[in-house]
């Protein structure tokens, strides 16, 4: 099998955050099938080693690395369920795509093209190659991996999206999870004249907090919460009965809906205030969609109390750029998830920093805003960056060999995004690593698709390199 191959047939296996048994098995069984070391920890992280040809034994060892949870995301109306079905996968010329879903390419190629190698005849050194779990929610899998039968201080981590991109340090970042308790809120019963009406924001272009936080693209929570303040500030809405948007915290949210008891909205006045919500954003967010309709629901209603004020007063977005490298984002947050539940309002964010000591700021600054409201707040999946290391044979190679087969020089780059090299470059001592990956567009959304053409150059530059 091909890693094309591979990858179809890991598509046919749900493996969203937090579901990937199934596919960690299916890692096992390959494993054993082929006689393979292979070691599956209590967190779901799988490694499977495959000791060097006979002509490569002097030679070091090369961790391959990436991870086997996508962001599974879905378009409305699409019946799947991705906690047990597979992906239904199409193509377009050379781009590949699964039909209304996430495609998960993101980081299902990795694990494609380490699953190839691992299944080739190639003469190659002792291949160590390590799967996590849970990536896209905090690099949990990376953070507890026990490492330890590892030989090798060469990594190549495969987990990037841009082909001739090669990344050599990255952001650090952390979770935090916000639970608002409205309980402490008056009630507000339905009364004549008042109505229930659900808000529905669709089409924003979504995307990957860390690379393409600074597009000036929309964030559905956020904009959200700007039309329900209009509404209130304006004595229209009188309590909040539902707030809920986004699949992951480091995804830019691309869709939201709230559920309001409000006094009759008009449709003018409702254009009016959601152009106003929307202005930052009427240039980049061509395809989004606002509307509201009247509903029945049988559901309690809070006012909104602070909770808006909080939820606004939360920094959104870029909140600084580097000073040593201007073109780079150097510290972020990003509104992920929103949901509300008995008169519980859950927020999750993904902060991210190139600057361990500004993400530690932002940390504080947090806090500071959730210990004065009936808010409790919850870190965790902190993560360090990963810094650029001077010295790097690895580096040095894979620069010549790319500028060899494709005639131009690859771009050498630090990213805001956070990638696992951060976390396992503190468990291996002097660890030399680069990410690179072939071209994947959109990812986590429903657009993101791979190109094949850039997938197969990508597979004969690991082939090369390794060689």
């Amino acid at each position: 099998m091909n890693y094309l191959d591979f990858f179809k047939e890991l598509c046919k296996i749900p493996h969203g955050s937090g579901n990937t048994e199934a596919i960690g098995n299916y890692l096992c069984e390959f494993a054993k099938e082929r006689s393979l070391e292979y070691h599956k920890d209590e967190l779901g992280n799988v490694i499977i080693i495959k000791e060097a040809s006979a002509k490569r034994v002097s030679d070091e060892p090369v961790i391959i690395q990436g991870h086997m949870d996508m962001v599974a995301v879905k378009d409305d109306g699409i019946n799947k369920d991705m906690t047990k079905e597979g992906l239904d996968l199409e193509t377009d010329g050379d781009f590949l795509f699964a039909k209304g879903t996430s495609l998960g390419a993101d980081d299902g190629i990795a694990v494609a093209y380490a699953l190839a190698l691992l299944d080739s005849d190639l003469e190659l050194p002792r291949l160590e190659v390590v799967i996590t779990v849970d990536e896209e929610v905090g690099m949990e899998g990376a953070s507890g991996i026990d490492l330890s039968c590892l030989k090798g201080h060469t990594m190549l981590n495969l987990d990037s999206e841009e082909e001739g991109d090669f990344i050599v340090s990255c952001a650090g970042g952390a979770r935090v999870d916000f639970d608002y308790d409205l309980k402490g809120e008056p009630k507000v019963e339905k009364t004549p004249g008042f109505k229930i009406y659900e808000i529905s924001m669709e089409g924003f272009l979504g995307g990957h907090s860390g690379t393409e936080i600074h597009k000036k693209r929309a964030n559905a929570i956020r904009i959200m919460c700007k039309l329900l303040r209009k509404l209130s500030d304006a004595g229209i809405m009188a309590g909040l009965g539902d707030y809920r948007g986004g699949v992951a915290d480091n995804a830019i949210c691309n869709a939201c809906k709230a559920v309001i008891l409000s006094k009759p909205i008009e449709p003018e006045l409702f254009d009016m205030i959601k152009y106003e919500s929307m202005d930052s954003f009427l240039g980049t967010e061509k395809n989004a969609k606002i509307s509201f309709k009247e509903i029945d629901a049988d559901m309690d209603f809070y006012k909104e109390g602070d909770f808006l004020h909080f939820l606004n007063s939360l920094p959104d977005g870029v909140v600084s750029m580097s000073i040593d490298m201007p073109e780079l984002v150097e510290t972020s947050l990003n509104h992920g998830i929103i949901k509300m539940q008995d008169g519980i309002i859950s927020l999750s964010l993904s902060i991210r920093s190139n600057v361990n000591e500004k993400k530690e700021e932002l940390k504080k600054i947090l806090k500071e805003l959730a210990e004065i409201r009936p808010v409790k707040m919850n870190i965790h999946g902190d993560y360090s960056g990963w810094a650029y290391r001077e010295d790097s044979p690895l580096r040095e190679k894979a620069v010549s060999l790319y500028e060899k087969m494709f005639g131009k020089k690859p771009n050498v780059l630090s990213i805001h995004a956070g990638l696992e090299c951060g976390v396992l470059s503190g468990k291996i001592k002097d660890l030399d690593c680069i990410s690179c990956g072939p071209n994947i567009y959109d990812i986590h959304t429903t657009k993101e698709r791979l190109s094949l053409s850039s997938a197969e150059r990508m597979w004969e530059f690991l082939k090369e390199l390794l060689k």
